[in-house]
């Protein structure tokens, strides 16, 4: 690690870790503040060289009492807080001075780094001008069922990264430093007094909000500064200037639209969120216009504004005074439907188009009277924000399980007595819907609705499909088919569209989640592309969506790895055929389990002309809140997918070869074989998962607004991939992101033929790079001592779980020596000492809050409904979350 560069980074640290301990003083007193402090030292001793062993600083806590245990644990949960802030900082710090933060696995490669290449390829210029101009990224917002820290903890947290912001400050006084350190002091304090734990579960809409609460704070600054900053680099490089209604980056949401296993989310739900997002719009633009109010008092103006103006000496005012009452209008209209009340009368702005209109006129009045500089300013922003986000903030995508839709047309034909649509083969079943979807009559009327066969789930779905019919095509993105596995899966969501008087479809697309609906990913949009109607229908484009969480958690890492890959490239080739653009919609997580990857790797690791200037990627909670909740940091990952996707598409990866792909068929064979030997058939994984993990605690957590469990009392299969994830982290095991892939390349090492193909992949094919270093990562993070210590405390004497986490912990070392023998490295992350350095200076702090987990929740079993113990264990996953940076 470079100490030049990184050394605010250790001040930053110690300075908070040092306000925290006079914090500690003044609210709990000098005795548990020496508690925690011997706490803290016995951790950093067992971490030492001479290894002191665990059982010390086990000994120290087991005495403690419950109130005693609560406040050790909130102590350690909130200095790895404020690690997470003043490394967050750093990048930030970093980021404006163009350092590469060593952290940042495959470097950090913006748009000049991009440009240089290209011109180095020799690819011309007019070739990145089309590809720019036509290039589309699409964020995907989606809540996150294990973000465990509250808005009203972030908010105070962005307060201290502002100020460690202003203490970077060279010309600060002693004074000013005093006052700085005092507020910062003062936050902490406000922190530490404020309860770390949600205690009542978020609704959907509270989801939606605390989207709309990320753009307002974060990316309405962020977006039109990373456009201006693109177009200055393309000025530099002597490229053309992009269109003015260039959006490269498009945001959208899941927040109030998935209601795939969530009960929570309903059709008035939904409704309630479109509503919400314009109002959010309304409101932030006319805090531009208010400010552009202010600024443009100039008299000089366009011939065709002052027509529309009549004679005035402040003539842009009156187009903004104009603007400025739509908006407050449309503000009252939102907040009147949203409460059921009469709707004011008047027109507000409905549609982008409407807003966009006098914003330009303006525009072209100051540069044709010479002003086109102030045209550039703030004027030229909020035609950046207009162009992304449009007046409906984002666009709501909707996603429904497919079976949920075959049981409303199951209804519809039953009520018609036409048979029951469930037991139709497919072929019939498609038969039947292109027909209806091009019948001009209408299919069932409203006594449809009250007859016995439309059904609580039914009329849900129909609803759903009533609200996009009433809220226009606007503020809508994809309807999104989960489990989707049939053609037919894809032309019922558009028949109930139909249904529901749709004048402007949502675009279909389906999600192939599992191993064998990847699989057959190819077989089954090649059959929905032999229907002459619906080939018609998306000849501008189709968008397909790749599963990465319940691909992991059906076949494990590698093997989901590997089929999404193969997935997208017959896709890719399926559509090529065809000549119609596709766009891969990948629904990745922050853990690598889930796909989570840093930006530049995920996307230069997919098969050659899979991104085609075109991507769309889920961001989830946590995720969103580390890239996205500050500014600068968002400008920089925002422009990191702009350049990414500029990169694959104009510079792919290399394609495969033949033996490579042969190769990597066997290792994900021996390592999904593997993965469901312990997944599927050992027997006590249930019990192991339920007594030495949190998994059944997380229920208490008042996360998201969606049920852990698709159905209660179930087993593995019907726990959700993301509280799968999250629990093994808890315990440092990592299981789901390792468990399989040590096996196969322990058994491709033991073939001399097999390790050099495999050395072969890892040096030269970028998706095999990836697998490799993201697994380098994760495995950083686990760590066998403290998971047996979860067994010893919680599993006792019983010799089948020790047998098994015995086993578990015998192949993640095989992973961990397979995977050394690989990349040649004898210490993880020896390529990556930020990181190792950032996991090592959180260990003392981690270390205890594990064995506190252990003890609350050994405690916990013994005396349920203990609220001291409860609220206690609460905060050790919070902790423990935070101090890994990761959940689900």
């Amino acid at each position: 690690m470079d100490n030049s560069v990184n050394m605010p980074l250790r001040d930053d640290v110690r300075l908070l870790g040092d306000l925290l301990g006079q914090c500690l003083r003044q609210q709990a007193g000098d005795d548990l503040y020496q508690t925690i402090e011997t706490i803290r030292k016995a951790s950093v001793a067992t971490r030492g060289e001479q290894g002191t062993a665990l059982s010390s600083l086990r000994d120290l806590l087991s005495p403690l009492d419950d109130a005693t245990l609560l406040e050790v644990a909130r102590a350690f949960s909130q200095f790895l807080n404020l690690s997470n802030i003043a490394e967050q900082h750093h990048r930030e710090r970093l980021h404006r001075q163009h350092q590469r933060y060593p952290g940042d696995p495959g470097g950090d490669q913006g748009i000049a780094n991009v440009l240089q290449r290209l011109q180095e390829e020799q690819i011309s210029a007019d070739v990145i001008d089309g590809t720019l101009q036509d290039l589309s990224v699409e964020l995907v917002l989606t809540a996150h069922p294990t973000e465990v820290t509250r808005r009203t903890l972030i908010r105070k947290y962005d307060q201290m990264a502002d100020l460690l912001g202003e203490l970077d400050r060279p010309d600060l006084t002693d004074d000013e430093l005093a006052f700085r350190r005092e507020k910062l002091y003062r936050l902490i304090l406000a922190a530490w007094s404020t309860d770390e734990i949600r205690r009542e579960r978020p609704t959907p809409v509270d989801e939606a909000k605390w989207g709309f609460a990320t753009i307002e704070q974060s990316l309405w600054q962020a977006v039109p500064e990373m456009v201006r900053q693109l177009e200055r680099e393309l000025a530099e490089q002597g490229l053309p200037q992009p269109p003015a209604d260039w959006a490269p980056v498009k945001l959208a949401s899941w927040m109030g639209g998935d209601r795939d296993g969530n009960p929570n989310v309903t059709a008035p739900v939904t409704r309630e969120v479109l509503l919400l997002a314009r109002w959010m719009a309304a409101d932030l633009y006319l805090r531009d216009v208010e400010n552009l109010l202010a600024d443009l008092s100039m008299e000089a103006a366009s011939e065709e504004l002052l027509a529309a103006t009549g004679p005035s000496h402040e003539p842009y005012r009156v187009i903004l005074r104009q603007v400025r009452q739509r908006l407050k209008l449309t503000r009252r209209q939102m907040e009147a439907q949203v409460e059921n009340q009469p709707v004011p009368e008047g027109e507000g702005f409905l549609r982008r188009e409407q807003l966009l209109a006098p914003l330009q006129l303006i525009d072209r009045s100051l540069r044709d009277v010479g002003l086109g500089d102030i045209a550039d300013g703030d004027l030229k922003n909020t035609l950046r924000r207009l162009n992304c986000f449009g007046i409906t903030l984002l666009r709501l995508d909707i996603r429904q399980e497919s079976t949920r839709h075959r049981d409303a047309v199951d209804a519809v034909t039953r009520y018609l007595e036409l048979g029951s649509y469930a037991d139709w083969p497919e072929e019939r079943k498609q038969a039947f819907l292109v027909e209806e979807l091009q019948a001009r009559r209408p299919l069932i009327d409203d006594s449809f609705h009250a007859s016995e066969a439309c059904s609580d789930e039914v009329a849900e779905v129909l609803a759903t499909c009533r609200v996009i019919a009433e809220q226009g095509s606007e503020g809508l993105g994809a309807y999104v088919i989960s489990m989707a596995r049939a053609p037919s899966d894809v032309l019922a969501v558009m028949l109930l569209q139909k249904i529901a008087g749709v004048s402007e479809p949502m675009r279909v697309v389906p999600l192939f989640e599992t191993l064998d609906d990847l699989d057959n990913a190819e077989d089954t949009m090649s059959a929905l592309l032999a229907v002459p109607f619906y080939r018609q229908r998306v000849a501008g484009g189709q968008e397909v969506m790749i599963g990465y969480s319940d691909s992991a958690k059906d076949a494990g890492f590698l093997g989901a790895a590997w089929a999404q890959y193969r997935s997208q490239e017959k896709l890719t080739a399926l559509f090529a055929e065809h000549d119609i653009p596709l766009t891969l919609f990948h629904g990745r997580g922050g853990s690598i389990s889930r796909g989570g990857s840093p930006t530049r790797m995920a996307l230069l690791s997919q098969p050659p002309g899979s991104v085609a200037g075109r991507i769309r990627v889920t961001e989830q909670g946590e995720v969103i809140r580390f890239k996205y909740g500050r500014p600068a940091v968002a400008v920089f990952n925002l422009a990191q997918y702009v350049a990414a996707t500029l990169e694959a598409t104009l510079l792919p990866p290399r394609a495969a070869k033949p033996q490579w792909r042969e190769q990597m068929q066997t290792l994900t064979d021996v390592s999904v074989a593997g993965y469901r030997s312990v997944v599927q058939e050992e027997p006590e994984l249930v019990r192991y998962l339920r007594t030495v993990t949190p998994e059944t605690e997380l229920s208490r957590l008042s996360l998201g607004s969606r049920p852990a469990r698709r159905k209660q009392d179930a087993g593995i299969s019907s726990l959700r991939a993301i509280p799968w994830v999250f629990a093994w982290t808890q315990i440092r095991l990592m299981l789901p992101a390792w468990l399989g892939t040590g096996a196969a390349l322990e058994a491709a090492q033991a073939d001399p033929a097999q390790n050099g193909t495999v050395q072969e992949m890892v040096g030269e094919w970028p998706f095999f790079q990836g697998v490799v270093d993201m697994l380098e990562m994760v495995l950083a993070k686990a760590d066998l001592r403290v998971a047996a210590w979860y067994e010893q405390r919680l599993a006792g004497d019983d010799v089948d779980l020790a047998r098994l986490g015995e086993v578990l912990r015998e192949r993640l070392t095989g992973t961990v020596n397979a995977l050394s023998a690989l990349t040649g490295r004898e210490d993880l992350l020896d390529n990556n000492p930020v990181m190792r350095w950032s996991i090592r200076v959180r260990d003392p702090y981690t270390d205890p809050l594990h064995l506190l987990q252990a003890e609350l929740m050994a405690r916990l079993r013994q005396q349920d409904g203990d609220k001291v113990l409860e609220s206690a264990l609460m905060v050790t996953i919070a902790g423990i979350a935070a101090g890994l940076r990761n959940t689900g």
